[in-house]
């Protein structure tokens, strides 16, 4: 928690690049698998090079379980405040209540107007956010009596209906820095979303944050009913150059003043590279958390410091494992497949560690890091294998049906099934592709006794790619011929057979050099 009460929430700030739209889904599904909070998107909608804001927030919705899904922010002079509300709030409820609605009042004046938009002064924007506001908010309110009313200077709404009501109490975060709007949040709004790119430093943060302080206690509200977010980018780099400019150990130290000293406890990474929406997820996030501890105040004075100030105290945490605790995965060595496709006794080994070696907590954790990804894998794998038999058995209960309902059902399956495995063999490829191009080429510049593991791997690693091109072959056999799962079943059990064979290589050969060495230069 932070000085204003919150839990720290950690989110991404994608692009929604329409030239690469399934680019930005997987970044998305990869900041729900690396455990991030929230997926947070910008809207144009006078930007054709970019995705519909919305239609997107609804695909990932429906391509992703559990991560918090926002817009950051949306634009309103090109919607309706009704249709916003409504939107939102069939998003929420489609969703299971995982959406927030991040708003601003524009400010590309002369493409909004291109568009058919209004064209509106600082001032006038800032009036016409408050009246759209209220009209969200009286549409969200169903059981309220009456229909919802506003006769305002820029929008009037006269009896519409309320509903639907949401799964949950949307937030409503506004996108600001001028002074105007800093009293509008702290008048209505329940978040804060600026950028640090559009700052001096943080410390701008401090009279910006009194603006909407005084705002929120004027209206009779307490300024701790609004959250602080913060939209960030930088760099992860082996030394430091500047803020959020160096290594995760920085990072760590940098967002952890900011949500100390000002409050912030929301960070959205701008950022559609992998590699640092991982860093950031995994070495990054769980430090500043560790870092950032707000005690809950007492209910009673403390009778040896009875003039102890009321605000809280921040603390920090440290861990720091000595040896190397983690784990790899063993091999249970069972196999489906009747031809292995490479000679696992021809594997090279790792150099041993060296004795009395110690390890850091991060390094630790970089460790846990593959494992945790390789569970994920092999869950998803499990996943897969289950659906296929669900598709062998047509889903029980069916039989009962027409032949002609039956097939349907078959061939509807089977597209549910080659969808999933689309997205596996994604995962798959995307998660080798980090390796090939990032990892690999540093540990093997690290320790040169590890090349020869190296290049087994990355051998392994074509031979996957090859078993995940003929799982999608049987996937095109099995929608041309419905209910023969014969070829599927077999590249099935060759991808079972190599991916955990290898996932379990990898683990015992690289945890120890990982803990030891890292992802990248300077990172334990």
């Amino acid at each position: 928690m932070t000085a204003y009460g919150h839990d720290l929430t950690f989110g991404s700030f994608l692009t929604p690049t329409a030239a690469s739209p399934d680019t930005v889904v997987a970044l998305a599904q990869l900041c729900e698998q690396l455990g991030l909070d929230l997926v947070s998107f910008q809207d144009h909608p006078y930007q054709p090079a970019f995705l519909d804001t919305w239609t997107l927030m609804s695909y990932v919705a429906a391509r992703t379980n559990a991560i918090g899904i926002c817009s950051n922010v949306l634009n309103l002079p090109l919607r309706a405040p009704v249709v916003i509300a409504r939107s939102a709030a069939s998003l929420d409820l489609l969703s299971a209540g995982r959406f927030e609605l991040g708003i601003g009042a524009g400010g590309f004046w002369d493409a909004i107007e291109a568009m058919g938009g209004r064209r509106l002064s600082p001032g006038q924007s800032v009036d016409a956010l408050a009246e759209a506001i209220d009209i969200i908010r009286q549409v969200w309110a169903s059981t309220e009596r009456g229909g919802v009313r506003l006769a305002g200077d820029y929008y009037q709404v006269s009896g519409a209906k309320r509903g639907p009501a949401p799964a949950h109490e949307i937030g409503v975060w506004v996108g600001a820095l001028k002074p105007r709007m800093l009293r509008l949040i702290g008048r209505v709004a329940d978040g804060w979303v600026p950028s640090l790119v559009y700052l001096d430093g943080p410390q701008d943060l401090a009279s910006l944050n009194a603006i909407i302080d005084d705002s929120a206690t004027e209206a009779g509200r307490s300024p701790s009913s609004i959250r602080r977010f913060l939209n960030v980018s930088g760099e992860f780099l082996a030394s430091g150059r500047g803020l959020l400019q160096g290594p995760p150990a920085q990072w760590v130290e940098e967002l952890a003043e900011i949500a100390t000293t000002y409050g912030t406890s929301g960070f959205l990474l701008a950022s559609d590279d992998p590699l640092a929406l991982q860093i950031f997820a995994e070495e990054v996030v769980p430090a500043v958390r560790e870092k950032v501890v707000v005690e809950p105040l007492a209910t009673e004075p403390d009778p040896v410091q009875p003039n102890q100030s009321a605000a809280p105290t921040v603390t920090t945490q440290v861990r720091s494992p000595d040896g190397l605790t983690v784990v790899p995965t063993p091999d249970d060595g069972v196999r489906h497949s009747r031809e292995p496709l490479w000679d696992e006794a021809s594997r090279p080994l790792a150099p041993a560690p060296e004795p009395g070696r110690t390890y850091t907590a991060r390094g630790n954790a970089v460790g846990q890091h593959l494992i945790d990804v390789h569970d994920h894998l092999r869950t998803e794998l499990a996943q897969l294998r289950d659906l296929v038999e669900q598709v062998r058995t047509g889903h029980v209960g069916i039989a009962a049906a027409r032949s002609a309902v039956n097939e349907m059902t078959m061939r509807q399956n089977d597209w549910t099934l080659g969808a999933y495995c689309a997205q596996y063999c994604r995962a798959v490829a995307g998660h080798h592709s980090m390796e090939d191009q990032a990892i690999f080429p540093h540990l093997r510049g690290a320790d040169t006794r590890l090349s020869p593991v190296i290049d087994r791997l990355e051998q392994e690693h074509h031979v996957i790619h090859g078993v995940l091109e003929s799982v999608d072959a049987a996937l095109v056999h099995l929608v041309e011929h419905p209910g023969d799962l014969s070829r599927l079943d077999e590249a099935v059990d060759q991808l079972s057979d190599t991916l955990l064979s290898h996932l379990s290589y990898e683990e015992n050969q690289l945890v120890e050099p990982l803990a030891r060495l890292g992802f990248y230069a300077g990172q334990v």
